[in-house]
């Protein structure tokens, strides 16, 4: 009988609350919202993701600048390239340089990070991809090799890119790395931290992501007032937070929302409280992109981090529209620009707060492009180009193997898309050792990494 009066109560709070409808968004992660009792770790340490959805075009945005090289890629884009006196501004000077004389250059809409790049804080992977194994081209044209399901496909491979796994995964590499070292952090539930919505890569088996907007925490929108009437909300937190009842979850329930409120009020004020830094973000308005704002938020709460007990933190950002079959030379310009702003301002922004060295900012796509144009654009390719940045990268220098462009060329499974030389996987288990995951537990994080053990690159790449 005792049982049913608590299941009839439990169902009638819920029914109060569903009624609220899109009232009550609140962000409650019900899983893993659980305070370690004390941090372990006596530094701060962040891993910032910028995630470039639909595909970045490798080639418009680390261009080919030698004359072998250029005259492979004038060939294959026609009016779509840059030309080598557009790029002469933006060509990269590394410390050691590449075999054979080869050379790349910045997109020109990348120039305000070249000198990020100049002062050793920033470093270029090439040819990086999703992979499971090392793979030739000659495995890959065999099928001798485990591949990533479905190549060439959006969502596959922005979850085999964030989590090692088909699409449906439950956890990510970010989320794996999180649950290793949350324990370390007085409030966990802040450990995953994602200010551009929801993505499996910040998913951990127990860690939990936690969703900001621009603007800052995501609270209920009856917070103060629900139907003009301060009673309602009053009645709606207390439904919400109420530890009370006979039956234990409705006891879960209620603590657990209680700190979901408890939660939303620490990082509210200590957002408030963040010091006002003068490095100038883009505005949205200016850029069409949000991106600029994401980081400023990032940027914000690791200057608030030992307020509220963070010692390690994973962030996720993203921007779109990447997915250029068409007006490549239009809208890809932009895009690079955009992207550049924002990187710029959040890396002087760490400078400006002092923690440049404790905050490493990495980018990230579903795939390559095709080398060769298509028309206005260029279609769905493997391999890619990426950057890593921070007070703490080995920089001004390129990491990996150097592609040999051409279409039917080695590297290549068919209009210059390049096989990848480096991994997803090696260069998440870099971040993670730098994060601090121990040796040993790398395959929790990254569970394909012994796979490249005897690889030509190993499994440390060694970038940071």
């Amino acid at each position: 009988m005792t049982t049913d009066v608590s299941r009839r109560a439990f169902l009638q709070r819920a029914s109060a609350v569903s009624m609220m409808g899109t009232a009550a968004p609140f962000v409650m992660n019900l899983a893993a919202m659980g305070e370690a009792a004390a941090a372990t770790a006596s530094d701060y340490k962040a891993l910032v993701c910028v995630f470039l959805y639909g595909g970045n075009d490798y080639a418009n945005t680390l261009v080919p600048y030698d004359t072998t090289q250029y005259g492979v890629y004038s060939a294959q884009r026609g009016a779509l390239g840059f030309t080598q006196a557009a790029l002469a501004p933006t060509l990269l000077n590394p410390t050691t340089a590449l075999p054979g004389g080869a050379q790349w250059a910045l997109a020109p809409g990348l120039a305000p990070i070249l000198p990020i790049f100049d002062a050793g804080k920033m470093a270029v992977m090439l040819n990086v991809g999703t992979l499971v194994q090392p793979t030739t081209k000659a495995q890959y044209q065999a099928n001798s090799v485990p591949l990533p399901p479905k190549l060439l496909s959006h969502n596959d491979q922005q979850s085999y890119w964030q989590s090692s796994s088909p699409e449906g995964a439950s956890s990510g590499w970010g989320g794996r790395i999180g649950d290793l070292l949350q324990s370390g952090n007085g409030t966990s539930t802040l450990t995953c931290v994602n200010v551009s919505g929801n993505a499996v890569f910040l998913s951990g088996r127990t860690a939990v992501q936690y969703s900001l907007t621009t603007g800052g925490p995501i609270g209920l929108n009856a917070r103060t007032s629900l139907q003009g009437s301060a009673a309602a909300s009053t009645l709606l937190k207390s439904l919400i937070s109420n530890p009370g009842g006979a039956h234990d979850f409705m006891g879960a329930h209620g603590t657990v929302g209680k700190r979901a409120l408890d939660l939303y009020d620490l990082v509210s004020t200590q957002l408030a409280a963040a010091p006002i830094t003068t490095t100038a973000f883009p505005a949205a308005a200016d850029t069409q992109s949000s991106l600029g704002a994401q980081l400023q938020m990032v940027a914000k709460m690791i200057s608030m981090s030992s307020q509220m007990g963070a010692k390690r933190q994973v962030f996720f950002v993203s921007t779109g529209r990447f997915d250029t079959h068409d007006g490549l030379a239009t809208l890809h310009p932009t895009l690079m620009t955009n992207l550049a702003n924002a990187l710029r301002a959040f890396y002087d922004t760490t400078v400006e707060l002092g923690v440049s060295n404790q905050v490493t900012t990495f980018t990230g796509s579903d795939f390559g492009r095709a080398l060769t144009a298509n028309n206005d654009g260029t279609d769905h390719g493997w391999g890619s180009m990426h950057f890593v940045l921070g007070g703490a990268v080995n920089g001004k220098k390129y990491y990996g193997i150097n592609p040999t462009l051409a279409n039917g060329g080695p590297d290549d499974i068919g209009q210059g898309r390049l096989i990848p030389t480096m991994s997803v996987d090696q260069y998440a288990a870099t971040l993670a050792s730098w994060f601090g995951v121990p040796a040993g537990s790398l395959t929790t994080a990254v569970p394909n990494i012994n796979n490249y053990a005897g690889s030509a690159l190993g499994t440390n790449l060694g970038f940071v």
